[in-house]
């Protein structure tokens, strides 16, 4: 059960293709996130924080590869957010069809 005052954040499902260059998929993705778009700022929770690089130490970077003519190449990291620490409490509802048999209700 639920502490008082406690919200409830609902969760989706996301489903993903991968395809070849022909179209043809070769593989299927999923994955649960939470709607967290509902919670309130200052209210559920306080303030958010990823890790990202300072523009100065990507130019000197930049600067030092031109020097000496290295080849740059570049990648995106889509988990920045993945593996983060919370502070606040935080109450997800189960996705539809799962059924903890040890806390039926939560």
């Amino acid at each position: 059960d639920l502490p008082p005052g406690a919200k409830v954040v609902k969760s989706k499902w996301i489903y993903k293709k991968k395809t070849d260059m022909d179209g043809m998929v070769y593989i299927y993705k999923a994955r649960l996130v939470a709607k967290g778009f509902t919670q309130t700022y200052g209210v559920d929770y306080e303030e958010t924080f990823s890790p990202v690089a300072d523009i100065r130490a990507i130019r000197i970077l930049i600067a030092i590869a031109a020097y000496y003519d290295y080849e740059i190449w570049k990648m995106n990291v889509k988990t920045a957010f993945l593996n983060g620490f919370l502070d606040e409490e935080f109450y997800m509802e189960q996705p539809e069809g799962f059924v903890d048999p040890d806390h039926p209700r939560k």
